[in-house]
């Protein structure tokens, strides 16, 4: 059935016949985009019209007037109607009668209807009044009726919009600011809401109106086509949900991907970063201008005085070689050659980060259009600025958009176009990975003065997750591409060795301080191999923390931090040549050899809480310190199922484990007995922590059996309901042979939940394994735990024996 026959019915046949017509034509597959939303903006135009000519049969002065989404055309499968009866006053009770003639029948379909009834001066008086009102009939659009009185509307609110632009654009640009504060940016999030989120719906019709205003003009390359893309997105999340949402929730991105025949739903996503990119980068180039513009208008007048009349001529202020100031924007210079100095763009963006001020489009763009590739190896000048740019904190930021937004940064480094607007689906990352990879290097910029090499430093940053955009490990993929990126700049063999070796490793201090015991000297003396000098582990101690900090709240702290401060003090005395001590032979401290006496005194746990802030070791205090967690430090006469005990306690106390060491302490001499000591970090979950007396009473009764952990935890689950969401992935748990020669690795990897340690001590007490140590680490809603587990002699467990125990214990924890 063609559109004139989906029309036709729909006249023929009134509110049923257009019901009929518009289903048809929202599930035809050979029609979709522009043109499916252009013929169910003319059909419903039709349908209307014919509500109209049967409701105002005699009524003159009065039209029917679309206005907003629906005065463009741009009609989703489950859009409002947006409209506006317009009349002369003349006859108020015929124009109300008409109202319901026409407003309950688009009720009666269940379709969303915005609606209002002015009279001109009404409607302009609103307008006036409120923002959203004005940019609405802005886009107004004649339906039915009187077209003289919708075009004197038309024309006068146009008028009214141009006279007051320098009053209300900087009320638009507010009302922009504060939506993209409240929804987040739409380029980055992994659930956008493609309307109101900063790049999105929105932000385009901001750009529309600003270009009604006269006043100013967005970069219009492109722009027409991601305003397309987002809305095919969102007509495609109609039809999947059947709901008029704009939110792009994630297990509904596999179902839109299909419905617009993509991939998968990365690639969705990937897709809906790009177009509000450039929707965002034009924002920005526009809302600049509307300010020069107005900062203009304002100067003016004072100037012309005191020039006689005469035209002002901007001041220009030299910035580098072929780069100037002009008007708060860096552009280039009169003399500037691109064609003959393929430097210009990193000089020029160089230039602008450290002054801290935008590259001009017009540079840019000129800059992408006649500039010529460097030269393999890349001049020394080229390596130097791209440090200089990395170096600069904040303002990299700003800049290397608009690079990237002309195709300068792929030009200048091909890699970066697999990880650029890739997203990133984890609770951890905020960014996508070129977003990341940039934050990585405006975090670094802040420790260029704890490393000797800070070049290397920034370039390692940027180049940290390059590996993301190829199958595989992505720490070994990137470990390639960084060599041959850091030979193709012109670092020498040394200096391209070192980025690799920080780029191949940049997870290991994070990773082996939070999942591996730091006293086994095993697992010191590997990460002192994989790092080979103290130059490289500097520079990898920086690169780990500026990674994290740029990764999310989730993925640093001070607690993180001291455990990574205290690996890197160990390994760097083994790469200067000191041999780590056995645990064994490590000497209690006075405070836990005083607790362990007790201990053995009373036959009964002891315990102390202690807060820790101290800053990590390197650090300086930061003025507030953040609570590094609560030392628990707990000595238990020797017996069976302490782990789990302790465990079961704290979660029944809701208070998370941030770090945990299990040991048997040596006694001075004439003290008979074994202790166990306890030493873990914990942190509530909310409100206070426990008194100590209240968690000794209850580890006394879990620990003589008369206290039903697993049974008060079953009863707390079962209160709460749990919620239903994304299914997480089934639990891992596997042996690391080579992570210590005192005791077996066993990790977990699971998600994380109230009673996980609790759980796995059970499942290992069952196993028949001594737990010498426990390391905890919580990223996100995942869990990633490390046991050092022996057999009941203190050896390591035999493999098979080993794969036996890890089997048990991923059975337990998917069941």
């Amino acid at each position: 059935m063609t559109g004139t026959d989906v029309q036709k019915e729909a006249e023929d046949s009134g509110p049923s016949g257009y019901a009929a017509a518009r289903l048809r034509l929202l599930t035809e597959e050979a029609r979709s985009g522009p043109p499916r939303r252009a013929a169910l903006a003319d059909l419903t135009d039709d349908w209307l019209t014919g509500l109209f000519a049967a409701g105002a049969e005699g009524l003159r002065g009065a039209s029917l007037v679309a206005v907003g989404g629906y005065g463009r055309g741009e009609l989703s499968p489950r859009s409002d109607l947006d409209l506006l009866l317009l009349h002369d006053g003349s006859d108020p009770k015929a124009v109300a009668a008409l109202a319901d003639r026409l407003w309950y029948p688009v009720w009666d379909l269940g379709l969303a209807l915005d609606h209002s009834v002015r009279t001109p001066a009404e409607a302009r008086k609103t307008a006036g009044e409120d923002l959203k009102v004005q940019l609405g009939l802005l886009d107004a659009r004649h339906i039915a009726g009187d077209l003289g009185l919708t075009a004197g509307l038309r024309t006068a609110v146009l008028a009214d919009w141009r006279n007051q632009a320098p009053r209300r654009l900087p009320e638009l640009q507010e009302l922009c600011a504060e939506r993209a504060e409240r929804q987040g940016e739409l380029q980055y999030l992994l659930e956008p809401d493609l309307k109101e989120a900063r790049g999105g719906l929105r932000d385009a019709t901001a750009l529309r109106a600003v270009a009604a205003s006269w006043l100013a003009d967005a970069p219009r390359e492109g722009l027409a086509d991601a305003r397309r893309r987002l809305l095919d997105v969102r007509d495609a999340l109609h039809l999947a949900t059947g709901r008029a949402t704009d939110r792009l929730a994630l297990q509904e991105q596999d179902q839109v991907a299909a419905e617009l025949g993509l991939l998968d739903a990365d690639t969705l996503l990937r897709q809906v970063y790009e177009a509000a990119r450039l929707v965002s980068y034009a924002s920005d180039v526009t809302w600049r201008e509307v300010g020069r513009v107005l900062r203009s208008r304002a100067v003016r007048p004072r100037l012309r005085a005191m020039l006689g009349g005469g035209k002002p001529t901007a001041e220009r202020s030299p910035l580098a070689e072929g780069v100037v100031e002009q008007d708060g924007e860096v552009v280039l210079a009169r003399a500037a050659r691109p064609e003959r100095d393929p430097v210009l763009p990193l000089r020029a963006a160089a230039a602008a980060a450290q002054a801290g001020l935008p590259i001009s489009l017009h540079a840019v763009r000129r800059l992408a259009a006649t500039v010529r590739p460097l030269p393999t190896p890349w001049p020394a000048e080229a390596r130097e600025q791209l440090v200089t740019l990395l170096g600069s904190g904040r303002p990299t930021i700003e800049v290397w958009e608009a690079l990237e937004a002309e195709g300068l940064i792929t030009q200048l480094l091909p890699d970066w176009e697999r990880v650029r607007c890739r997203p990133q689906r984890n609770a951890v990352h905020i960014w996508t990975v070129d977003r990341h990879l940039i934050e990585t290097a405006v975090r670094a910029s802040e420790f260029t003065r704890r490393v000797s090499r800070p070049d290397l430093l920034l370039v390692a940053a940027l180049l940290h997750d390059i590996g993301k955009g190829w199958p595989g490990d992505h720490s070994v993929a990137g470990e390639i591409i960084a060599k041959d990126v850091a030979a193709r700049i012109g670092f020498d063999r040394h200096d391209v060795s070192v980025v690799a070796t920080l780029v191949r490793h940049h997870l290991l201090l994070v990773e082996t301080a939070t999942r591996r015991d730091l006293e086994d000297p095993a697992t010191v003396r590997a990460v002192a191999e994989a790092v080979g000098s103290q130059g490289t582990l500097e520079l990898l101690h920086a690169l780990t923390e500026a990674d994290a900090l740029a990764t999310g709240p989730a993925a640093w702290s001070s607690w993180r931090g001291s455990l990574v401060a205290d690996l890197v003090e160990r390994v760097s005395a083994v790469l200067a040549g000191d041999v780590p001590a056995d645990p064994e032979d490590a000497a209690p401290t006075a405070e836990q050899e005083r607790l362990a006496i007790e201990a053995v005194a009373t036959g009964s746990p002891v315990l102390s809480l202690r807060a820790q802030t101290e800053p990590p070791a390197g650090q300086e205090p930061s003025g507030d310190p953040e609570p590094l967690g609560v030392e628990l430090l707990i000595a238990v006469p020797d017996q069976p199922g302490v782990l789990p005990a302790v465990a079961g306690v704290l979660a029944m106390h809701r208070l998370t484990v941030r770090t945990a060491e299990l040991r048997s302490l040596t006694l001075p001499d004439g003290v008979d007995g074994t202790v166990l000591l306890l030493d873990w970090r914990v942190a509530a979950e909310y409100g206070s922590l426990p008194q100590a007396a209240r968690l000794r009473a209850d580890l006394v009764r879990a620990l003589d059996g008369s206290l039903d952990i697993a049974g008060r935890l079953a009863e707390r689950d079962a209160a709460y309901p749990r919620r239903r969401g994304v299914v997480a992935p089934p639990p891992r748990v596997s042996v690391h042979p080579a992570a210590s020669r005192l005791a077996t690795v066993i990790e977990v990897r699971s998600q994380d939940a109230p009673g996980l340690l609790f759980r796995i001590g059970r499942a290992l007490e069952d196993a028949s394994v001594l737990v010498r140590s426990a390391h905890v680490s919580t990223l996100g809603a995942n869990a990633v735990d490390a046991f050092y587990v022996t057999g009941p002699e203190g050896a390591p467990l035999p493999g098979d024996e080993a794969e036996s125990v890890a089997r048990k214990l991923e059975e337990t924890l998917r069941g």
